[in-house]
């Protein structure tokens, strides 16, 4: 659970649901599409997922952050969900791999979150109606405020959000996934297997891609250049 010295934080729906619980991550209002996710793990592929941009995220797995954040399985070049919605933040990270906490990786990203709430209630919610317009804030507004913004909000139609997740430039791509070069875990050398094949060059346009798409690209005999 997050600190209990934080501040409450609040999700309110353009339908007039408010959730309420402990708030963590940075201390921010955010606006945007409420969706959900309903994978068991890879919460940092999802907040760094460019389809997520100007979204917040809901996860219905029951706890979130038990594994931490690492420098490799980022899917772009930052996080790119607008906030965080989670049942309970684990108190404790537990992986070697891991070299942030979540809340430090979301406070880093000045991304609000708020845990301790029906995450399960949501999600049936946005089942049946589809994204709703939503607030997220951790700075103490009021339900009534949080909902006037939501319903405020314009949303997404008409908004250009592929200028925001492109590359700035081309660049050719690079993989910094750490199972595609060799390292050492307590004593052991690991080395990926390569397929040895004739590469080729390919360009990708960059409308949001998945750096897991470019990886697996060069993984299978690609120069990747990224555009």
């Amino acid at each position: 659970m997050a600190d209990s010295s934080h501040q409450t934080g609040v999700l309110a729906l353009e339908d007039g649901s408010v959730f309420r619980g402990p708030a963590f991550g940075a201390r921010k209002t955010v606006l945007g599409e409420a969706v959900f996710n309903t994978s068991m793990t890879g919460y940092q592929e999802i907040l760094t997922d460019p389809s997520y941009f100007g979204q917040i995220v809901t996860m219905t797995a029951p706890q979130i952050g038990n594994y931490g954040i690492n420098p490799f399985d980022s899917e772009s070049d930052s996080p790119k969900a607008a906030g965080f919605v989670i049942r309970e933040l684990s108190p404790v990270t537990s992986s070697w791999r891991s070299r942030q906490s979540l809340e430090d990786y979301l406070k880093a990203s000045n991304i609000p979150g708020v845990e301790g709430v029906d995450t399960r209630a949501i999600t049936k919610k946005l089942r049946v109606t589809g994204v709703l317009k939503s607030c997220l804030s951790t700075e103490g507004i009021s339900d009534a405020e949080a909902i006037r913004r939501a319903r405020e909000w314009p949303g997404l139609i008409g908004v250009d959000y592929v200028k925001e997740v492109t590359c700035k430039g081309p660049y050719v791509f690079k993989s910094l996934d750490d199972e595609e070069r060799p390292f050492t875990v307590r004593g052991t050398k690991l080395h990926p297997t390569h397929l040895d094949r004739k590469r080729y060059k390919v360009a990708a346009f960059d409308y949001g891609a998945k750096r897991s798409i470019l990886r697996k690209l060069v993984y299978h005999g690609f120069d990747v250049t990224v555009v």
